[in-house]
């Protein structure tokens, strides 16, 4: 069994680490072919606080409300956490009582949940202005567990604690509705969702997400580089947008040729039969001159994000396989150089548990493995957009 763990001695790498413990669940980071530092580079340019297993747009009051709550017990650290377990659960009850049915996390799972909405959100509420707390979910229960501790220290004392102790939300912070936890719906107030917009225009004022949201512009559409207003965009948005329209294109190819091959090598000719025809497809309906066109100089400069590095052995990888794309689509899907350049950036990257590699690992394939084409979470912030045009 292998594990991953880290040296607690930095915060901000604790968090990081977290995130990525977290990605290895959500659908599209399967980031079989280490596409995955761009991917998230341009989804946090374009949305950021966004997550792909993100569902509606009101947990971002719920989780604040249901800790605002909390912080007033003066109960142990353990005790805590549970009380703080068990009122996430309760709130998927509150959000059924309430009529919902699509989007509660927990719903089926009960007391079983293993991922809580707090952590599902924590970094997306950081990241908005709603958290001003700028440590990690753990951390904030040793920080109220202290600040517990120092109302039983002298008033002196006491006087102190509370000026060293770090506010944790937004002072704007709307009010927790009182039956909250009894009945819950996922419809925001007008007033919920101004305080929402106003964070984003606050903490992430040049981001798409904060222009779509204070536009009050809801569309429905597959792809952002669909969006009926795309015109209308930032011209730096557009701009990465459009670079994102093609990357995202180009490299879909690899990802079917890489879901082809392990296909072949299961011999499942239903599966192999499906991915001919999505290659095809891909094909038929690449741009090949909006790829001729595209500068990948450019493409790197838009992309470069703080919170991500690209590695030259991904860059190198794009590089190539555009090359190859442009040198002939017909002949990407049997050409022996483009099998050979998928095969041999997936070995590297997984190493012992490539399934070119490793049978036992190939054997537990169940057929698909990044074969969607990326959409940089457009689907999450559509649905928090969404939210936020339908408050009442």
């Amino acid at each position: 069994m292998s594990s991953l763990a880290w040296i607690d001695f930095d915060e901000a790498e604790r968090q990081r680490a977290q995130r990525i413990m977290a990605l290895f669940q959500e659908r599209e980071t399967r980031d079989e072919l280490g596409l995955g530092a761009i991917r998230d580079s341009i989804a946090d340019h374009l949305f950021p606080g966004t997550s792909t297993i993100q569902t509606r747009l009101r947990y971002m009051l719920f989780i604040p409300w249901l800790y605002r709550a909390l912080e007033k017990r003066e109960v142990p650290e353990a005790q805590l956490r549970t009380e703080a377990r068990d009122t996430e659960i309760r709130l998927a009850d509150a959000l059924k009582a309430g009529g919902e049915s699509n989007g509660i996390i927990g719903r089926d799972a009960g007391p079983r949940l293993q991922r809580l909405p707090s952590s599902v959100y924590w970094a997306g509420l950081g990241a908005w202005g709603i958290r001003v707390f700028p440590g990690s979910l753990d951390s904030l229960f040793v920080a109220l567990r202290g600040r517990g501790r120092s109302r039983g220290a002298s008033s002196g004392e006491d006087a102190l604690a509370d000026t060293q102790t770090p506010a944790v939300w937004n002072p704007a912070l709307p009010q927790m509705p009182g039956d909250l936890l009894e009945s819950a719906v996922f419809r925001l107030t007008t007033d919920e969702a101004q305080f929402l917009i106003d964070r984003l225009i606050a903490s992430q004022p040049t981001a798409l997400l904060t222009m779509l949201a204070r536009e009050g512009i809801d569309a429905d559409c597959d792809y952002i580089w669909t969006h009926p207003h795309l015109s209308a965009f930032p011209s730096a948005a557009r701009r990465l947008v459009q670079h994102g329209e093609v990357f995202s294109h180009v490299m879909h190819g690899a990802a079917l040729l890489y879901n082809l091959a392990l296909s072949e090598l299961r011999q499942r000719d239903d599966w192999i039969e499906d991915y001919r025809a999505r290659l095809k497809a891909w094909r038929d309906e690449l741009d090949t001159g909006a790829v001729r066109a595209w500068s990948l100089d450019d493409f790197w400069n838009v992309v470069e994000h703080p919170a991500h590095a690209v590695r030259p052995a991904a860059k190198r990888f794009v590089s190539e396989w555009r090359d190859l794309v442009l040198a002939g689509t017909e002949q990407v899907i049997s050409a022996p150089a483009a099998r050979r350049l998928v095969e041999e950036r997936e070995r590297r990257l997984k190493i012992s548990q490539s399934r070119y590699a490793n049978h036992a690992v190939r054997d537990r394939w169940t057929g698909a493995s990044g074969a969607d084409r990326l959409s940089f979470r457009w689907a999450q912030a559509k649905s928090h957009l969404r939210d936020l045009a339908h408050a009442e």
